[in-house]
């Protein structure tokens, strides 16, 4: 390649886009593999090629730079096209859930404002029942090459095969929003993070730099790429001319895992702690060769101390740590592999363990009082946080924004405290919040639900510890007079009408709930009999 060509096509994009960042490596790592899924290898050159494509496509169907696009499927090889088109093209992405159920999905595509939904083969009977209720929806993709051609989807395929791999006319900025993460909001109702290419392009650089990624480091994806932690790790070894291998299984599987880690030779992985559990349980576990594993990724939900040592005795201290959310873009803090590093040391220095480490550069955290005031060391208080990678703002919800991003501040909605060493301990969720196998589940919507049993008369769901999920949703419920139900029942009933994760696991059935003097239930009373003498109180 003629120099001058080479130094005229690196400039071709805004610096600080990831457009440039899919130009750059188009042209410097041309033939190293980008994305691995099932039989497909694909190139940095041949991933760019793809995306170009589909923004051409998309483009040629008429949806302009700011519109927003929605994926509604499993982990796949198409789903990197998406966010890739999204980022270079100026779109903003809408991934959703795929375990949710149909009238969650309902309000969130038309909360999105979607003009064209991506879906992949196994959501695509779901949507089915939705086409009526979905009056934005325009345009309907079917994902993966095996779906047969059906009305209303076009085939993913199609768009590729039909339009030209050539650089599209289009110059994205800094501050153009591309993807939108969904949360829980205070009333159970979700909102949707908004994020710029900034923000993901800063949060991308400190991780790469923190956790020290290298051209041709190789991560083993398991974490769905709807989530921020799973998609925000993928971008990170894109980012430095890495190579992410998808995996295709919904369910997690193990020794699948192990055997993906073993052929790929593997540097890298991102688990939660369910994660970690049946991994550590395989009776083989010794016969698989991880030596190439650099780096065991955890976050989403904490990680129980105990199952902690013994992962670090198993694979070493190659285990590193981060806090965040959905808002926050999401980093908040990193606990390091030389942190894990803490076996036969004394027990004050094996404490920090139990920690999600010290904040990110960048990140600037700070324990506040109800009054806004900051706290000494050791008292519990609400984590504030401000960096250049917090969200824009939630969609289309101004004044939720303006309750949460206070003077650039913003509210995490997390109690915790420092230590002397500037260690971050989370004490507990102001909002209540459950994290069960990595998945957010929020109380008051499963409340919502319980209440709708024609024999509940009250309800409180709180998180409860669990030897797999690390946290659990528990229903403490009273029943109206003359009533009687099982818990199995109540657990059904949720399971009709809310994800499937989202249902309690266990229902505990008591004649009264404890309340303060204005009537509201005490819902950390409920938990202290569960979470007494736990190093986490989460």
């Amino acid at each position: 390649m003629p120099e001058t060509y080479l130094l005229k096509e690196l400039s071709r994009y805004p610096i600080g886009t990831w457009a440039d960042i899919m130009n750059r490596n188009a042209l410097l790592f041309p033939d190293e593999e980008a994305f691995v899924y099932k039989r497909e290898r694909v190139t940095f050159s041949g991933f760019n090629a793809r995306v170009n494509s589909l923004i051409n496509a998309l483009r040629s169907m008429g949806v302009k730079k700011g519109e927003t696009i929605g994926v509604l499927s499993w982990n796949c090889l198409e789903y990197a096209d998406l966010y890739g088109a999204a980022m270079k093209g100026g779109f903003i992405l809408s991934p959703f859930n795929p375990r949710l159920q149909a009238n969650e999905l309902d309000y969130l595509i038309n909360y999105s404002e979607t003009g064209v939904l991506f879906v992949g083969p196994e959501l695509m009977d779901v949507v089915d029942q939705l086409l009526p209720r979905l009056p934005r929806v325009k345009q309907y993709v079917a994902l993966e090459a095996s779906v047969p051609t059906r009305a209303p989807y076009t085939p993913y395929a199609q768009l590729l095969a039909t339009y030209p791999a050539a650089e599209p006319d289009i110059q994205p900025e800094e501050d153009d929003p591309c993807i939108i993460y969904y949360t829980s909001g205070t009333t159970g109702v979700p909102r949707g993070a908004l994020c710029s290419q900034r923000q993901r392009i800063e949060d991308t650089r400190t991780k790469a730099l923190q956790l020290n990624t290298k051209p041709r480091d190789r991560h083993i994806l398991i974490m769905p790429l709807f989530h921020i932690g799973g998609s925000g790790n993928t971008w990170t070894y894109f980012y430095v001319g890495g190579c992410n291998v998808i995996t295709p299984e919904r369910v997690f599987d193990p020794a699948a895992t192990m055997r993906v880690i073993e052929e790929e030779k593997a540097t890298d992985i991102h688990i939660v702690p369910t994660h970690l559990v049946s991994i550590l349980a395989l009776p083989d576990l010794k016969t698989y060769d991880v030596s190439r594993l650099k780096r065991i990724w955890y976050a989403a939900s904490p990680m129980p101390t105990e199952l902690l040592r013994k992962g670090v005795e198993t694979f070493g201290p190659i285990f590193m740590q981060c806090y965040g959310q959905s808002e926050s873009g999401p980093d908040i803090t990193f606990l390091s592999s030389e942190d894990h590093d803490v076996l036969g040391l004394p027990p004050e220095e094996q404490r920090r363990l139990a920690s999600c480490g010290r904040p990110c550069m960048g990140v600037h955290v700070r324990i506040v009082d109800q009054q806004g005031l900051d706290l000494p060391v050791g008292t519990v208080g609400e984590i504030i946080v401000k960096s250049k990678r917090i969200m824009m703002g939630y969609w289309r919800k101004p004044e939720d924004t303006k309750n949460v991003l206070i003077d650039g501040w913003l509210h995490t909605g997390d109690m915790g405290y420092y230590d002397e060493k500037g260690y971050l301990y989370i004490a507990d969720r102001k909002k209540d919040m459950i994290v069960s196998g990595g998945e957010n589940i929020f109380p008051r919507e499963v409340e919502e639900v319980l209440y709708q049993h024609p024999a509940l008369l009250e309800a409180a769901v709180i998180g409860i510890p669990d030897s797999y999920w690390v946290e659990s949703a528990h229903a403490v419920v009273t029943l109206k007079q003359g009533m009687a139900v099982s818990d199995k029942e109540l657990i059904d009933f949720c399971k009709q009408r809310l994800a499937r994760y989202k249902a309690p696991k266990s229902v505990e059935f008591v004649s009264a709930l404890p309340k303060n003097a204005s009537g509201k239930i005490m819902k950390r009373e409920l938990r202290e009999k569960y979470w007494q003498g736990k190093e986490r109180k989460v």
